[in-house]
């Protein structure tokens, strides 16, 4: 072999040796393919609104700011004689003589039911009495921060709780096993008033609680009420946006003295407000009449 082709020999290996190999290149993820990752969680607008009351503080600050105001509120009321909670509707009995209470709703007022509202959102069903019941009868729902304490303090000061509950008659024991196992106050006959509950001389509409509140009204002087709907207060006579502002236009100074109003982003009258209480509209439909009702500027 010639010099000459010995070297361009050597010269070819050694190029040959230094030539590198093109690494791989990351794919790129399209926002189409992100979609089809992810298409087997279906989007669910009560998501924030649970994760909210489950996981920000802010929300628990809230029922304690509302319960702690509340308490340092309760026995100048208790000493003020004229002092009442109900509303003119309700106020059946004249107030001389009667004994002291604070009337209280449960679900998300007391009880804090968000892990059934979580259930909901991961398996993408709506809201329905079965799977309602099978909550409650698991009597398993937390105390709400603030509420015990405010319950036990007014207790001690010889003040009836009494609670105004919508939940069907068949989950009143489960309800009250709930409750004292909280750490609640449950005593006596009238402690709990549930949606069977029957008062003689007053025809209930639907689950309006103006019947039972008259009934507290017989034997008690409301120093206070507390609740997450409007419907824990007063009687809505037209569950519309402007039927709810006129409900409780009259009361409005009394809210945070003896009105006690929670939050509730999960659900509520003032849900169905929105789509005229249609639950037979589906789901798109009534999505689109809530994005109807956004105010924009």
């Amino acid at each position: 072999m010639s010099l000459r082709r010995l070297t361009t020999l050597l010269a070819l290996a050694l190029l040959a040796g230094c030539a590198t190999t093109t690494p791989p290149q990351p794919a790129v993820v399209t926002s189409a393919a992100r979609t089809a990752a992810v298409a087997h969680v279906a989007a669910n607008d009560n998501l924030n609104a649970v994760a909210w009351s489950q996981t920000a503080i802010e929300h628990d600050m809230i029922y304690l700011q509302t319960y702690r105001d509340a308490q340092s509120r309760l026995l100048a009321a208790l000493h003020d004689q004229h002092w009442d909670a109900l509303g003119k509707a309700d106020r059946v009995a004249p107030l001389k003589g009667l004994k002291p209470a604070v009337v209280l709703d449960v679900d998300e007022t007391v009880l804090d039911n968000s892990p059934f509202a979580a259930r909901m959102v991961k398996s993408g069903a709506e809201y329905n009495e079965a799977d309602w019941a099978a909550w409650c009868k698991e009597a398993r729902a937390r105390a709400l921060p603030g509420a015990v304490e405010f319950t036990q303090f007014a207790a001690k000061h010889g003040v009836a709780v009494i609670y105004i509950s919508n939940r069907a008659k068949d989950l009143d024991e489960v309800t009250l096993a709930n409750l004292r196992q909280a750490g609640f106050p449950v005593s006596g006959s009238q402690a709990f008033l549930g949606l069977g509950t029957v008062v003689d001389g007053c025809e209930q509409a639907g689950s309006e609680k103006g019947c039972r509140r008259q009934l507290v009204a017989r034997h008690y002087r409301v120093l206070m009420q507390f609740g997450d709907q409007i419907g824990d207060f007063v009687d809505v006579n037209a569950n519309t946006a402007d039927g709810r502002r006129r409900a409780v236009a009259d009361y409005l100074p009394w809210v945070g003295t003896r009105w006690f109003v929670l939050p509730n982003a999960t659900y509520g009258s003032w849900e169905p407000a929105l789509f005229n209480n249609d639950w037979s509209a589906t789901p798109d439909q009534r999505r689109q009449q809530k994005l109807d009702a956004l105010r924009y500027q």
